[in-house]
């Protein structure tokens, strides 16, 4: 089976420390970041992986990680849904797709369906939040409904590039990954999973530090 990880972004809430370095090669305590959504993906069941970043930031990649990765480049930072776009012609059927800067401390079955996976937050304003009585996705809410953040973990099928291409970008001028997850739900086509154990993300330093002292608990 094929994954893919979104690995783009310049990482700029993380200051200083990527301003010469891809975030998703920085240290989550003794391993580069990007291992750990190769660890999900491959508890998912995948062999295969795509690795979508920047142009100036793949060679890092291919350095770190060799020829056993597929890479391809996002010449425009136009959003989540616009990297996942550039995964066409590589993925078939149903696959998993994982942001690069996130950390589950527990391995995932593949589901046999579309699905999204939420994680219990104290910082719902930070995040997309799934509202389970509209069963939708609103984008950092002021006044969050509940506090099931949507994390980076996605499957989709074939469908979702279709839904991509119909896209309108958003006032930032990106393609929103939560305008294609809110498509597949308002069709009934998605499930929502809460991931097991804990989950973060790694894109501000005090994120980081929470990933770093999971990973070295559990070491």
């Amino acid at each position: 089976m094929k994954g893919v990880i979104l690995a783009g972004g310049r990482g700029t809430r993380l200051g200083d420390t990527t301003r010469v370095v891809n975030k998703h090669l920085l240290p989550v305590y003794d391993r580069p970041m990007i291992y750990y959504p190769i660890q999900t993906l491959r508890s998912m069941g995948c062999t295969d992986i795509l690795i979508v970043t920047g142009g100036e930031q793949v060679g890092g990649f291919a350095q770190l990680l060799g020829p056993d990765f597929t890479y391809r480049v996002q010449e425009r930072p136009d959003g989540i849904a616009g990297a996942l776009a550039l995964a066409e012609g590589y993925v078939h059927g149903l696959f998993p797709v994982i942001l690069g800067d996130n950390y589950f401390a527990e391995p995932f079955t593949m589901p046999d369906r579309p699905a999204i996976y939420t994680s219990r937050t104290d910082r719902p304003e930070a995040f997309g939040i799934y509202d389970p009585a509209a069963q939708r996705i609103v984008e950092k809410p002021k006044d969050p409904v509940s506090d099931l953040a949507v994390t980076g973990l996605y499957v989709y099928d074939d469908s979702v590039f279709d839904v991509i291409r119909g896209l309108v970008p958003s006032a930032r001028g990106e393609l929103e990954i939560t305008d294609v997850n809110n498509s597949y739900l308002s069709r009934g086509a998605m499930h929502v999973h809460e991931a097991p154990g804990v989950w973060s993300d790694m894109g501000t330093p005090d994120s980081l530090l929470r990933a770093a002292l999971h990973a070295q608990a559990a070491a």
